[in-house]
């Protein structure tokens, strides 16, 4: 069966860049771009023209309207995609959509509220679920390796947000359309893996933000400490200081891996072992030894995840990730700018 899939906001640079979802769909036999919209015509040509010219919307009513796709991969931006997700579900239609899902927790709960009532299928895309890390860390769990668990570290620094105007994006450095900058960005896979790993509910206890290095309004650089109801503890690094700037060579496989950030680190520690996955290796320390391995994937997470949503959709089964796990990402993302002491856009 070929799935017929249309892709929404496609200036969204997710779109081609970092995970490029276009580009992984565009590979897989059995998938079908039937369009691809965008508020700006001459960005959805040119990205049509990228991966084998599907027809170009300006307009995504008459877009499924015109195509009547199977699946929709919903992008766009952060103020628009809450409204968008209850579109569709209104139209019946299963999609994939981009975190943060919505500007608030608020927002994303409306939608979380309409997709349960609907039993609906609704995938969020977090590709750290499909990294070497993860794996390694899910077997180690499951031979009771770590031991009682003490506390888990994600750092993800990033390139400077001007990546963003460059790539079709300026109102992600504009916080009343984006929500936020590099926290509500990407902290949503570090909160995601601590709830997921720990198998608690972790709450934010301190959270600070700076916006020294990039001079945005939006924030460049962010801590979040957590705490889980068992006392584990996390501890989570955000930012666009990334000094270098971003090129082709390391959008791609390479340096800049899209799990751990161009200076990324992810740990789990516990009393008997610790796994850390660092400038592409995994490290995992026990009593008795240390061991190195290749931390790359052969595959793309975000082939993986795709694959993953669309697989899981045709079985009649739920999303791995959905959007119950974007909304406690979106609650902890708001608790920690209200202890930052950054308003929220309502």
């Amino acid at each position: 069966m070929t799935i017929r899939i249309a892709a929404i906001g496609t200036s969204h640079w997710h779109a081609l860049n970092d995970p490029a979802y276009l580009r992984q769909l565009a590979r897989m036999p059995d998938v079908q771009l039937v369009g691809l919209h965008d508020d700006d015509l001459a960005v959805a040509q040119r990205r049509s023209s990228e991966v084998g010219g599907p027809p170009a919307f300006v307009d995504h009513r008459q877009m499924l309207d015109d195509t009547r796709p199977d699946f929709i991969i919903a992008l766009g931006r952060h103020d628009r995609m809450a409204g968008l997700a209850l579109e569709l579900l209104d139209r019946g239609l299963p999609f994939l959509m981009e975190k943060p899902m919505g500007l608030n927790a608020r927002e994303v709960e409306r939608v979380a509220i309409e997709a349960r009532k609907r039993r609906a299928f609704v995938a969020v895309p977090m590709p750290q679920r499909f990294s070497p890390f993860w794996a390694q860390a899910q077997r180690l769990r499951a031979a009771d390796a770590f031991g009682p668990l003490s506390h888990m570290y994600v750092r993800m620094n990033r390139f400077t947000p001007k990546r963003y105007p460059a790539w079709d994006c300026p109102w992600m450095l504009d916080p009343t359309l984006s929500g936020g900058g590099c926290l509500r960005n990407l902290g949503a896979h570090a909160f995601d893996m601590m709830a997921q790993f720990t198998e608690e509910e972790p709450e934010v206890v301190a959270a600070q933000v700076s916006h020294l290095a990039r001079c945005e309004r939006v924030e460049d650089f962010v801590t979040v400490m957590l705490r889980t109801p068992s006392g584990v503890l996390g501890t989570i690094e955000i930012g666009y200081a990334y000094p270098r700037l971003p090129t082709p060579d390391n959008q791609g496989p390479g340096r800049d891996k899209l799990l751990d950030g161009a200076d990324g680190e992810w740990k789990v520690a516990g009393r008997d072992a610790l796994l850390m996955a660092k400038d592409g290796m995994l490290r995992i320390v026990t009593r008795d030894a240390e061991h190195n391995l290749p931390g790359d994937s052969s595959v793309s997470p975000s082939f993986q995840l795709l694959r993953d949503a669309l697989d899981r959709w045709q079985r009649g089964e739920a999303p791995l990730v959905g959007v119950e796990d974007c909304l406690r990402a979106a609650r902890l993302t708001d608790d920690a700018y209200r202890l930052a002491g950054v308003m929220l856009p309502n």
